[in-house]
């Protein structure tokens, strides 16, 4: 069984893409999609937005080397959390 399909990757994509951070979504529409699977695999094991907004950060920090304080990670997460809450019952949680 797969942990996610590829519908919930897509919509995710168009979450991390709809708040583009460093700006290049509308020429590079993969350019996040290194958080995908960590993301989803936050989501799978519970993960709330308390913790998904930690991980966006770092990763705004670490990986792109932004502030994280300009991007709104925390608004993003509280997003990425109710689209999961919402899409959950489709798929059972899975996204499978």
């Amino acid at each position: 069984m797969k942990p996610w399909n590829t519908s919930t990757q897509r919509e995710l994509r168009h979450l991390l893409n709809e708040w583009d951070p460093i700006g290049v979504a509308d020429d590079v529409q993969d350019e996040y999609d290194c958080m995908l699977a960590p993301l989803l695999g936050l989501l799978r094991d519970g993960a709330d937005r308390t913790e998904i907004g930690a991980y966006l950060r770092n990763e705004l920090e670490e990986h792109f080397g932004l502030d994280p304080s300009g991007p709104q990670p925390d608004t993003v997460a509280a997003r990425v959390a109710a689209w999961w809450t919402s899409a959950a019952p489709r798929d059972g949680g899975t996204g499978a």
